[in-house]
């Protein structure tokens, strides 16, 4: 027997983690925009290199086995009646409502257009101009930066690439300025010309950006790695701005409940937790929120659980490949200090499959 409603709106790593993990006991609904999941993991590659363009995209059609994925944009949502409506206009019923709506990434790993074909044309698009381009600029040194930097120097060895970056050290951000060291030692060793403290702007001609300095850079396709937006901006247009912190983050408790509320949840990147937004984070809110959200609903009766607390994840690792066969890996250890792994370690975690047959074995595929 399944018990209650749940609806999640939002179908990336979080939404789709949490759906799965309630569909033996709860009546789930799914809902999302796109019609297939989204890898974005895979999405720097694909946008590179033409044999990974259709990779990033995994059905939805065996995810569930009781519950279903409606497609579908959520443009209100009714805390007294309890219900989402769609744009559509159908309206979902829920007990329980889970926030998984993600962040918004720069291209290519972004779903651009509304269906799956204008996504991989997005994405051919990005490759036809990288395979053409004599400079190619990557704006932004954090970790999607230095692995799409190496995407497109691996892909076109004879092309000028440069990474310019706003801060001292390349994956600064990170704490860990052996890390950054090894990026700009591999990148430079390939031949990418990499700036630093450089925060660029677009210049007054086509094709050409400028520094704080006043440096003139010309490029014929520029990408820019500066950072994500969380996507809530639906949230204030359905008149729930107070859930929102001044970033646009869901404001959440620590049992990732939207503050005030214990029959709405927030997981993923769309929430203020504090660390930062990577997927082994999401994959675990998803599993706490998933325990939870059974808590409330059977929270009657002696064999009542109550619901656990969130807390950072310190010891998750961060794996920056540079393309398919080297990287970085920052490992937190005891003390508060950083390991730092190198490449055959990165290429066994990540950086051969970019975590591809593990996704779709979560959405009911084989790994090919």
């Amino acid at each position: 027997m399944l018990d209650g409603d749940v609806v999640v709106i939002g179908g990336g790593y979080a939404g789709v983690r949490l759906a799965k993990r309630l569909d033996a006991t709860a009546r789930v609904t799914l809902v999302d925009r796109k019609e297939v999941f989204f890898h974005r993991i895979a999405a720097l590659r694909a946008g590179v290199r033409p044999d990974w363009s259709h990779s990033p995209f995994i059905p939805y059609d065996r995810l569930l086995r009781n519950g279903r994925v409606a497609v579908g944009k959520a443009v209100r949502i009714d805390t007294t009646e309890r219900h989402v409506t769609l744009a559509t206009g159908e309206r979902l019923p829920y007990d329980v409502l889970v926030i998984a709506t993600g962040a918004d990434y720069p291209e290519p790993a972004r779903f651009t257009g509304a269906t799956t074909e204008e996504a991989v044309k997005s994405l051919v698009a990005h490759q036809q101009h990288i395979a053409a381009a004599e400079h190619v600029l990557v704006v932004g040194g954090g970790p999607s930066g230095v692995e799409l930097s190496a995407e497109i120097r691996l892909a076109r060895p004879d092309a000028r690439v440069t990474l310019a970056h706003s801060g001292p050290e390349l994956l600064h951000a990170t704490g860990s300025a052996r890390a950054g060291r090894k990026a700009r030692v591999w990148l430079e060793s390939h031949g990418v010309d990499v700036w630093l403290d450089s925060f660029m702007s677009p210049g007054t001609d086509f094709d050409t950006y400028r520094d704080a300095r006043g440096n003139v850079l010309e490029a014929d396709r520029s990408f820019w790695a500066t950072g994500t937006t969380p996507n809530t901006l639906w949230l204030r247009l359905a008149g729930l701005g107070s859930w929102l912190t001044g970033t646009g983050h869901v404001k959440v408790d620590q049992a990732l409940r939207v503050q005030g509320w214990l029959d709405v949840f927030a997981v993923g990147d769309v929430n203020d937790a504090t660390e930062g937004k990577i997927t082994p984070a999401a994959l675990a809110q998803a599993d706490l929120a998933a325990h939870n959200i059974r808590a409330y609903l059977n929270s009657a009766g002696k064999h009542r659980k109550e619901p656990r607390f969130y807390r950072a994840v310190h010891r998750t690792p961060l794996i920056v490949p540079f393309g398919p066969a080297d990287g970085v890996t920052m490992l937190p250890v005891p003390g508060g200090e950083t390991a730092v792994l190198g490449g055959r370690t990165t290429t066994l975690a990540k950086a051969k499959t970019l975590m591809t047959p593990y996704m779709r074995r979560q959405l009911g595929y084989t790994a090919a």
